[in-house]
């Protein structure tokens, strides 16, 4: 078996993303592997073709600059992890990128968050974790932060 020297985690922001972050940590220094946090900003490219306004490159810039203020706080807050941890910010179609990156940086593993979108929401824009893990170029773990979070606050011994 190959071993765990790096796994990837892709970001987006939300209010899980501390528990995603927190939960790759723990089981990245069980192998003794560094982590590598990657979000994606949304590219506009064909929606500025249709409405022809110069904006859109100023959002992107504005949306590119927010992320890479967010990654390098995200970043620094990991200062109690043993090993290594880099953040990346990349601008594009979020799936494309994700697997790119995960190609490029050689990645031995990758933990993905999902929301559990249902219904609607989930025919309209699919799943991220869903297309990502079809087309991963490495073993996938698709997490849902949410149930994380509640089976930790279950174990919490109550305050007396």
């Amino acid at each position: 078996m190959k071993e765990i020297n790096k796994v990837l985690v892709p970001v987006d922001f939300t209010t899980h993303t501390e528990k995603l972050v927190e939960y790759a940590l723990t089981l990245a220094a069980s192998f003794e592997a560094d982590v590598e946090l990657v979000h994606v900003v949304e590219s506009f490219i064909g929606y500025d073709m249709l409405l022809v306004h110069p904006s859109f490159e100023q959002m992107r810039i504005d949306l590119k600059e927010k992320a890479d203020e967010k990654m390098k706080n995200l970043v620094v807050e990991q200062v109690d992890f043993s090993g290594k941890v880099i953040g990346k910010v990349l601008v594009g179609d979020v799936v494309e990128e994700i697997l790119e990156y995960a190609d490029i940086s050689e990645a031995d593993l990758m933990i993905v968050g999902t929301h559990g979108t249902k219904g609607l929401e989930k025919v309209l824009m699919g799943s991220v974790a869903t297309r990502v893990s079809k087309k991963s170029p490495c073993p996938i773990l698709i997490v849902n932060p949410i149930q994380y979070l509640l089976k930790k606050w279950h174990k919490m011994e109550p305050n007396v």
